[in-house]
């Protein structure tokens, strides 16, 4: 153990309960956790397994529908559960910071990102408001967003999803804090933008020699972060111990089988005459965003039945635009989007009702997509009752019926609010939504990224069972180069706006590749602790 000097939280016996419908569950079950100053706990387990309860407790937090019923949480030398409200107020911020898994969520859309940013340094009289904006402005341009002089006076609705995760970072470095909980801070994120934040971070937690709490499901970005990781299961703790040995040497099978997953890979399809004719066909798209330059350039591809094109490429290569604009809800300046062989119309107000049907999107963000006043069967039931036109005891039905098909228990979630569901039980209930309408394409908007790796696998076999059996299409959009390999049969890499590689899957990530597909290829984190030292050591000889 390391001398008391260099503890800076200690927490034992840490017991949380939550309220769900009239029945008390205990979700953290006496878990103890230490961490010295200028450590990187790694914590790691599926969704439910009580990461963020943890990590939020470290700030003497719980989440409204639960409580911290026992235990003791210690930081540098004060004890959290009985400290006072200005006390926490006083450390939370300043001393403790916290970066959330959604970006998205957690900005508010009325004020500028630089308003937000100073916010804690000017409040907890770090800085002033001027210090607290040029150095704002640094911590910009070392988390690589673009026009750091800039970007911090737009407005969040303004950035991408992987933009405002790294805005969100750096508002929490301002005050540098002694302790960062990062709550899966490079979900949202793009391999190659994912390893620049992921040395930004590692950098700065060793400049300051800020501890730091690292969740998340990715076990090749833990690998790269932590010194130590503890593995969770159903809020107990299954094991701990330093980073490099748990990986080369686990004890316990539920490791095992953490380190296992993600070995699914299903045969790539291949046209066939009864798919030559396309589901979807897009040629010469392009688009811009009211009078300002083209963000979409004569992109062109093919969705054929039963198969599923991924699109792949940085945060702002133009993926979820291009997704957006398939759904009629962003016009194209020029091109043509066909289903089926007819010309859909650009705005989803002109289609019809079958047009509309035909083609659902999942979305990447569960947090934002779900309406928080309305229960799971309702948001579910919603599309069922619109595009089928049931009602009552049918209505109910299909509502359970999808609940089972993505494997949520109907009679524990039928009821739920959006609030009282992990993030993963929310991207599922985001999935059900989609398939409430009978469709026949499906553009799935990075519907993995939110999940464990156990249960995104489970998804992924999910989806392909779906496919095989109705013949669904897809087109997947995602930033994980180990999901495409599982489910691609064909992939469109994008960089600013262009189509830059397309074709099999087998093609494309076969040697050789274009320059830019070699960089993405590059820069997948590998469950190697020196991964992201080697990384960085190859600097200029990495394709750009």
């Amino acid at each position: 153990m390391a001398p008391d000097d260099k503890r800076l939280l200690q927490i034992r016996d840490l017991r949380i309960e939550a309220m769900v419908g009239d029945t008390i569950l205990e979700i953290v079950k006496g878990v103890d956790l230490d961490l010295d100053r200028g450590e990187v706990i790694g914590l790691i387990g599926e969704s439910g397994a009580g990461k963020s309860t943890i990590g939020l407790a470290a700030m003497g937090f719980a989440r409204y529908g639960t409580r911290i019923s026992g235990g003791r949480i210690t930081f540098d030398g004060q004890d959290l559960r009985t400290a006072t409200e200005a006390q926490l107020r006083a450390l939370r911020g300043a001393r403790i910071a916290y970066v959330a898994q959604s970006a998205a969520a957690s900005f508010n859309p009325a004020h500028k990102i630089i308003d937000q940013h100073v916010e804690a340094p000017v409040l907890h009289g770090y800085q002033s408001r001027s210090a607290a904006q040029d150095d704002g402005m640094k911590l910009y341009a070392k988390l690589r967003l673009p026009e750091p002089d800039v970007i911090g006076f737009r407005y969040p609705h303004q950035l991408s999803g992987g933009q405002l995760q790294r805005a969100m970072t750096a508002m929490a470095m301002a005050c540098r804090p002694d302790l960062i909980i990062f709550d899966e801070p490079t979900t949202a994120l793009d391999v190659t933008t994912q390893v620049e934040v992921l040395s930004a971070i590692r950098d700065i937690v060793e400049q300051f020699q800020t501890a730091a709490i690292y969740i998340t499901h990715d076990l090749a970005v833990v690998a790269q972060m932590a010194d130590r990781i503890k593995v969770l299961l159903k809020g107990e703790e299954v094991e701990e111990a330093p980073t490099a040995h748990i990986l080369a040497h686990p004890k316990e099978s539920y490791t095992r089988k953490l380190l296992a997953v993600r070995s699914y890979e299903r045969p790539e399809k291949s046209r066939s005459s009864k798919t030559a004719q396309p589901e979807l066909s897009i040629r010469g798209l392009d688009v811009a965003y009211r009078s300002g330059p083209k963000v979409l350039h004569d992109v062109s591809f093919d969705l054929h039945r039963g198969m599923t094109v991924a699109v792949v490429g940085e945060s702002g290569s133009g993926k979820s635009t291009t997704a957006r604009t398939i759904m009629g809800l962003l016009p194209a300046t020029s091109g043509e989007i066909r289903l089926r062989g007819e010309i859909l119309p650009w705005s989803f107000r002109e289609r019809s009702k079958d047009q509309l049907r035909r083609i659902q999107m999942i979305y990447q963000s569960a947090d934002t997509a779900l309406n928080p006043r309305m229960r799971v069967s309702e948001i579910i039931g919603r599309p069922a009752k619109f595009y089928a036109g049931l009602e009552d005891r049918a209505l109910h039905r299909r509502v359970e019926e999808l609940l089972s098909l993505i494997e949520l228990d109907p009679a524990k979630f039928y009821d739920r609010l959006p609030s009282e569901l992990s993030g993963g039980q929310k991207q599922r209930v985001g999935i059900a939504r989609a398939l409430a309408a009978d469709p026949e394409i499906v553009i799935c908007d990075e519907v993995t990224s939110a999940l464990d790796q156990i249960v995104a696998e489970g998804i992924l076999r999910l989806l392909d069972r779906l496919q095989n059996e109705i013949g669904l299409t897809y087109m997947f959009i995602t930033h994980d180069l180990a999901t495409v390999r599982a489910v691609a049969d064909e992939v469109v890499v994008m960089q600013r706006g262009r189509v830059t590689d397309s074709g099999a899957r087998s093609k494309v990530f076969a040697p050789p590749h274009h320059p830019y597909t070699a960089q993405l290829l590059a820069s997948e984190p590998k469950m190697d602790p020196k991964w992201l030292d080697t990384y960085k050591g190859r600097g200029s000889e990495r394709p750009m």
